[in-house]
């Protein structure tokens, strides 16, 4: 695992349940929890909580997004869907 700490607006890779697997942007913190979003199942009105040892920082922060977050401006799920495209393409050699 990567030594990257979790901010706000970190991408996260899910290590444990049912959406292991998938990319999440991390919209708040609290102790060892991070309130996660993905902008479709996820969205930001209700986040899912999940403990931080169950996610995998990707080193990556969108910053305009984290910006956003942190003035406590209105970001939109179709902004996060679309930072998180790249990260949940199925690679193009399992095709």
């Amino acid at each position: 695992m990567k030594d990257c700490k979790l901010v706000v607006g970190s991408v996260v890779l899910s290590k444990k349940g049912r959406d292991k697997g998938n990319y999440f942007v991390v919209v708040a913190l609290n102790g060892d929890l991070a309130f996660i979003a993905d902008g479709d199942k996820h969205m930001l009105i209700s986040p899912k909580k999940k403990n931080i040892k169950h996610l995998a920082p990707n080193g990556e922060v969108l910053p305009v997004i984290a910006q956003k977050l942190q003035l406590k401006r209105k970001v939109f799920d179709s902004e996060v869907r679309s930072a998180l495209r790249q990260f949940n393409q199925p690679s193009e050699n399992n095709q």
